[in-house]
């Protein structure tokens, strides 16, 4: 891991750790009759088309991939798909996946910061919670506009801008209805007694980020936790998240 940057090696050893707990969930998403959804909400993918309408033929790469199962809704949707991602505890299982179902999907080990396929590979870009916090942006978005072609499309979801405001320094502190740091200025964010690292821009930043690397921004959705709602993690309630957005998806084009 020595010739990883420093938080990728970080995040690497994290989720490494971490990949048995999430296993069970990749397995139920990996199967053919499970709803696709997204975020800690579980929100329908009708109500926030992630996936464009039309993927048979398209090479689509996704960024993070995690257990995979991202990756196998785009497969069975036509789509020619590479995941990449950072650990291989969370590979092993896509792998045993991806044969259990008998899909044909390219999984690689790699930093989704310099991922090795030759310019415009790609016609549609997606990460959930992947490459979208857990690689820094300045490096992550610059990539994937060299790895799509003109007219492809980038797709993510992340934890929202302005939660990440309201939550501490703590592995254990969750959102408030305080501002506890600054949202000008924000970029890497580190928790007490933690190995991860994670990165959040605020919107006007992440906007001139997409434009210098030639998007066109199609859409910001401010995720609402739907009345009702429940989630597994514990960094903010079903209360907060229906009140404010605890996520966000971009949307966007690379027009040039």
């Amino acid at each position: 891991m020595d010739s990883l940057p420093e938080h990728v090696a970080r995040n690497r050893q994290a989720w490494d750790e971490w990949a048995k707990d999430f296993s069970p969930e990749g397995e139920r998403c990996w199967k053919p009759e499970t709803p696709v959804t997204w975020g800690i909400w579980g929100i329908p993918e009708e109500d926030v088309r992630m996936l464009p309408d039309a993927l048979t033929g398209a090479d689509a790469i996704e960024l993070g991939c995690g257990a995979g199962y991202v990756s196998a809704w785009m497969t069975r949707r036509g789509a020619k798909v590479y995941g990449i991602d950072n650990s291989p505890v969370q590979l092993a299982t896509a792998e045993r996946l991806r044969a259990e179902h008998g899909l044909d999907i390219e999984f690689e080990l790699g930093n989704a910061e310099q991922v090795p396929k030759p310019d415009a590979s790609f016609d549609f870009a997606i990460s959930e919670y992947g490459a979208c916090i857990w690689c820094d942006p300045y490096a992550w978005i610059p990539e994937a506009a060299r790895l799509l072609r003109s007219g492809g499309k980038l797709h993510f979801l992340a934890s929202g801008a302005w939660m990440m405001t309201t939550i501490g320094t703590g592995a254990n502190d969750g959102t408030s209805d305080r501002l506890v740091r600054p949202y000008f200025g924000m970029h890497r964010f580190e928790w007490e007694g933690c190995k991860e690292v994670e990165f959040h821009l605020g919107h006007g930043e992440m906007f001139r980020l997409l434009k210098s690397c030639g998007f066109q921004v199609d859409d910001l959705i401010e995720l609402q936790a739907p009345s009702g709602a429940t989630t597994r993690y514990e960094f903010t309630t079903p209360e907060w998240s229906h009140r404010y957005p605890s996520e966000e998806i971009w949307k966007a084009t690379k027009v040039r």
